[in-house]
């Protein structure tokens, strides 16, 4: 499983032309499985991905796709781990290795 956290490259106002083919994107990508779940950082510098166990190569593939990468105005950091332990009702979380 992977914890991707977007950073944004641009100031605000570079970003916003870009958010309604992002929010296109996210929610291809959360109604095919590819992200589990998506939202913004607080405060507003970017958001954070859950992504499922997948190779890394795909992931980074993936990624590279993301409108805002693609419009140069924000970046990707992807940190892999191991769910083991989850609040009752996420066990499933724990199959993404």
């Amino acid at each position: 499983m992977f914890i991707v956290t977007v950073t944004y490259t641009a100031p605000l106002e570079d970003v916003e032309p870009w958010r309604p083919a992002h929010g296109d994107w996210l929610k291809r990508q959360l109604s095919s499985g590819s992200l589990l779940m998506a939202g913004r950082r607080k405060p507003l510098v970017g958001g954070v991905y859950l992504a499922p166990g997948m190779p890394a190569a795909d992931l980074d593939r993936l990624l590279a796709t993301d409108p805002y990468v693609l419009g140069g105005v924000a970046e990707h950091t992807v940190l892999e781990f191991t769910p083991h332990l989850v609040v009752p009702g996420l066990e499933a979380l724990t199959s993404y290795e």
